[in-house]
């Protein structure tokens, strides 16, 4: 039985550590490639975000460092809120990079009851905050039992 090689593209020392194996980077890998094939069009990755519920709506922080308001468009559909933009292509030649450039797309469906009317989005710090309040009429309230 033949093992299989492990191939690396710079060469390791004699006692250097393996480099370290990841499921999740895995299933992150697999998850964009999947993402790519489903969409017919360039392949976008999907930056970090947070999304949470308040008694008044829902807040989804979505982490853009160096992107400016303009390259950013936010669109509230049918329940989907949507992100989109492009952090464009930095010149200079590289020692290393780790830093995404391209085609970003992140994309939520939120609960019903949503009002797509009042929803509002500030970007500070590199962080996009949009938020998106409830309709006042599906807010929770306390029943009286009589």
């Amino acid at each position: 039985m033949a093992f299989p090689v492990l191939r690396t593209r710079t060469p390791r020392t004699l006692h250097a550590p393996a480099p370290t194996w990841s499921p999740l980077r895995e299933f992150d890998e697999l998850q964009r490639l999947l993402a790519g094939a489903a969409d017919n069009r360039t392949a976008a990755w999907s930056p970090a975000a947070d999304v949470r519920e308040t008694d008044e709506g829902y807040a989804v922080d979505v982490e853009l460092p160096g992107v400016k308001r303009e390259d950013i468009a936010v669109d509230l559909a049918e329940g989907r809120l949507t992100i989109d933009g492009e952090i464009a292509e930095r010149e200079g030649n590289f020692r290393r990079r780790a830093r995404r450039t391209g085609q970003f797309r992140y994309a939520v469906t939120l609960p019903e009851g949503v009002d797509p009317n009042q929803v509002s989005a500030e970007l500070a710090d590199g962080v996009l905050t949009v938020r998106v309040p409830k309709r006042p009429e599906d807010a929770a309230r306390r029943i009286e039992i009589k």
